[in-house]
């Protein structure tokens, strides 16, 4: 896991560091799929954000694999109107467009027409990259994983040889269940070394998320405190105001389990869960990162709630149901968000819920975990007229800003004693120097130098989907859905499964 910031400074310590990352090597980047929103939006963007720091080589080229009857000049004129709207959306002087950056970059883009299950697709694109790096992602729909990955192999072009790396970024959905995850997993292993697949999830590559490491064991007062005997509870939250929009298709067979839990929400709770790594190598950290997610007990009924959104506004403007919305089955019991509570078992966790939660349509836009440290003891205030203290809470912000709030009590000025909530606040835009991002930079980078530190391995998806079987197996039989109003914080149900410990969510659009 190698940063591209390249430098930061600091009122404590005013010693600058340059931290000057390596260029990546020379080689082609297929992508699969190219003609699509993900390549448009997210990995054209990122590569050029790339190839501004400086951090493409020379001799860096991208082949965009689709079926759309589209030139190589339409595909580069296409990319570079998603640029341009992708810098006016920042809307800043620091993200212009670099006309010479995009005239290099643009130069190495090449386009091959073909079926994703014809050979005859693979022949023509062997004959493309020659004995090059490759690395080959696939930005298709979840079906053609396997197809792809079999044509890889059988033309040749997955076989490493010499110094040239052969290398393949999957995108979620990673499997359906348990036993598809395994399926897949098999499947791609009859062709690939597991160190060949990289299987990315963008939520890592937010730096809020890596920084979650750095800050519990590069300092000497968190990492002491990171247990059960001063953590209460921790709650992870990832909350959208968007609804399906126009993935009803998708999201009817998906739901809000399938599509977060097993990834996104499992690696936010494993990072700051886990037990330290022997070093920042990959698999010493998926190693800790797939004990603490088999450590978790097995989820319990009355431990899930599934809700699914009616309707009601959002920032003041009316918006539809979920059952209301286009493509959408007018019963349907697919869940658009999902509460857990989980137990970890072992020596660091025992007796600490971790509470979950994600949904669209709700109170505000957030990702974030918070870490509720255990009360102090209140006899000291008891003849003073303090009536309760503030509760210790270390936030970390993830989305849409991103930084750390750490929450705690301090005296109000005055002859008597009395305590006052307060707030330290680590925000990341203003302490640091922010390139621009769409998240995906330090993901593509990491691949082509080799780091899969930030992505799964086989065994990390299998244990994430474990802890998700036992609410998939329940949702095959009728299950009842808690609905919330649009715009809410969720479903009363979620509100129960805290309150019946004693303890409650923290406000989502506050």
């Amino acid at each position: 896991m190698e940063s591209i910031v390249a430098s930061a400074s600091s009122q404590i310590d005013d010693t600058r560091h340059e931290n000057v990352p390596r260029r990546g090597p020379p080689g082609v980047f297929v992508i699969f799929g190219g003609g699509g929103d993900l390549t448009h939006r997210l990995l054209v963007p990122a590569l050029y954000n790339l190839a501004s720091a400086g951090l493409l080589d020379s001799h860096f080229s991208i082949i965009v694999v689709d079926r759309a009857d589209v030139s190589a000049a339409d595909l580069r004129q296409s990319f570079h109107e998603s640029l341009e709207n992708f810098v006016t959306s920042r809307g800043t002087e620091a993200v212009r467009l670099h006309d010479d950056v995009w005239k290099r970059l643009s130069s190495n883009i090449d386009y091959v027409r073909g079926s994703f299950e014809d050979s005859a697709t693979y022949d023509a694109l062997a004959r493309k990259t020659g004995n090059q790096n490759c690395i080959f992602y696939l930005a298709v729909a979840a079906r053609f994983f396997g197809t792809i990955v079999d044509q890889l192999g059988i033309s040749g072009l997955a076989k490493e040889s010499g110094q040239a790396f052969r290398r393949v970024i999957i995108e979620k959905p990673f499997g359906s269940d348990l036993q598809s995850a395994i399926a897949l997993n098999e499947r791609l292993l009859r062709t690939l070394d597991e160190s060949q697949i990289y299987r990315i999830d963008h939520y890592l590559g937010k730096e809020t998320v890596q920084n979650i490491l750095a800050l519990r064991f590069s300092n000497g007062f968190f990492e002491p405190l990171w247990n059960r005997d001063n953590i209460d509870h921790v709650q992870i939250t990832a909350a959208e105001t968007v609804g399906v929009e126009q993935r009803a298709r998708f999201y009817e067979s998906t739901g809000a389990v399938r599509d977060m839990v097993p990834n996104h929400v499992m690696q936010l709770l494993a990072m700051t869960a886990m037990e330290a790594p022997i070093s920042f190598d990959a698999d010493a950290v998926r190693d800790e990162k797939t004990k603490v997610l088999k450590a978790i007990h097995t989820v319990q009924h009355h431990d899930v709630v599934r809700g699914q959104y009616a309707a009601g506004s959002i920032r003041g403007e009316p918006v539809a149901g979920y059952r209301d919305e286009p493509g959408v089955d007018p019963h349907s019991h697919t869940e658009t968000y999902v509460a857990m509570k989980l137990m970890i078992d072992n020596w660091r966790w025992a007796g600490v819920p971790f509470y979950v939660r994600t949904g669209k349509r709700l109170a505000a836009r957030k990702t974030e975990i918070a870490v509720h440290f255990k009360s102090a003891p209140y006899a000291l205030f008891r003849d003073t007229p303090v009536d309760k203290l503030t509760p210790n809470i270390m936030l970390l912000h993830i989305q849409p800003t991103e930084g750390v709030t750490l929450q705690f009590s301090a005296k109000i000025p005055g002859p008597t004693v009395h305590l006052g909530g307060v707030r330290m606040k680590f925000d990341y835009s203003e302490w640091f120097h922010e390139g621009p991002s769409t998240g995906y930079e330090t993901l593509l980078y990491d691949c082509m130098i080799g780091d899969a530190t930030l992505f799964q391995r086989a065994d990390n998806i299998e244990a994430g989907w474990r802890v998700v079987q036992p609410v998939l197996d329940w949702m095959h039989a009728p299950a009842g859905l808690d609905f919330y109003a649009a715009g809410s914080e969720g479903p009363k149900a979620a509100d129960d499964l805290l309150a019946r410990d004693h303890r409650h969510w923290l406000k989502i659009g506050s």
